[in-house]
């Protein structure tokens, strides 16, 4: 057997690469097609073209840099909730977060319409912060009613999460029919997971939550690992349990709602990338964590391009495109499962 070192350098180079050919793919076509040369020449300023300015800088560009954050995010957060429940079927949007996360946004774009410019700087920077508030009311609800005896039942995190995120679903979808119609179209366009408003303001609001967050996580990616044995084996070798699943999960939160305040709720994301992980690098969190970032990066930037492209001149939101892929994938993970 090769050295996983080596296996996993491997796996994370192809990744890159595979992620780089889907940038390049949805770069170049489009309603307007550029060539990679012209792409070139418009990136590094040379023979500018005020129409290739505009498609690149202002169009395409912010819509994919955007997406692969998005995906990033989704996967690490995706691979974390795994590991803390021990639940392979467990994912950010099963489990109620991005509900949770979404509930609060539409509540700030409903009670602060007409008050803040949602595309502003003030509007951009707050909307983080309602998401996180939401996914943390949906952690909340999770520990409250998925814990038995003091720990978390996995086998009912499931059905306490589907609960929780038709719960706040409703709460969505009752205060965007009180929205007047122009903002209504917005939310339920946002609801969808559509990157179609994608500028450099949501990618630099996104930034600060990448920076911070996923080094922390990958600095407990050996708690992670340990997460996977009893919790009696983890507390003996003197691993503080409660402590390191609140950080985890406090960081996969900020990651989420991070996420879902910029495009949306995007499903799936987070379950299909550690899945497709684990499968190529094995059981180690340390090779986990970024493959599934680079994963999720790849499917969402994929899923914005066959929405984009293959529907025109009509739009499929990336969300709607993940999910087609996504809930086969699922029924898939319940039938292995079970045998």
């Amino acid at each position: 057997m090769r050295n996983p070192y080596y296996r996993f350098s491997i796996v994370l180079t192809g990744g890159i690469l595979f992620v780089l050919a889907a940038v390049y793919f949805s770069l170049t076509n489009g309603t307007f097609e550029i060539s990679i040369k012209e792409v070139f020449q418009t990136l590094f300023r040379m023979n500018a073209n005020a129409d290739f300015d505009l498609v690149v800088f202002e169009f395409r560009l912010p819509r994919i840099v955007l997406g692969a954050l998005v995906g990033f995010a989704l996967g690490i957060a995706g691979a974390v909730i795994q590991g803390v429940t021990r639940n392979g079927l467990a994912d950010p949007g099963i489990l109620g977060i991005n509900a949770g996360a979404g509930m609060a946004v539409v509540l700030f774009m409903f009670l602060l319409q007409g008050q803040i410019q949602l595309t502003g700087w003030l509007g951009v920077m707050m909307m983080p912060m309602f998401g996180i508030a939401g996914g943390l009311a949906a952690t909340t609800a999770i520990y409250m009613f998925a814990r038995e005896n003091g720990k978390l039942d996995p086998q009912r995190l499931i059905l306490v999460g589907i609960a929780i995120a038709s719960g706040f679903g409703a709460v969505t979808m009752y205060v965007s029919l009180k929205m007047n119609p122009k903002d209504y179209e917005a939310a339920a366009a946002w609801l969808a997971g559509s990157l179609h408003s994608a500028n450099w303001k949501f990618v630099v609001t996104m930034l600060p939550w990448l920076v911070i967050l996923p080094p922390v996580i990958w600095l407990r990616s050996q708690v992670l690992d340990l997460f996977q044995l009893s919790e009696e084996s983890v507390k003996s070798v003197g691993v503080s349990v409660e402590r390191e699943k609140n950080i985890l999960l406090l960081c996969s939160i900020g990651l989420v709602s991070a996420s879902v305040a910029v495009s949306g709720s995007i499903g799936f994301v987070g379950l299909i990338a550690p899945h497709l992980a684990r499968q190529l690098v094995g059981l180690r969190h340390r090779h986990i964590l970024p493959l599934s970032g680079i994963a999720g990066m790849a499917i969402v930037v994929i899923g914005d391009f066959i929405g984009r492209t293959i529907f025109a001149p009509a739009e499929l939101a990336a969300g709607i495109v993940v999910s087609i892929i996504g809930i086969p994938y699922f029924i898939y993970l319940l039938i292995r499962m079970r045998k």
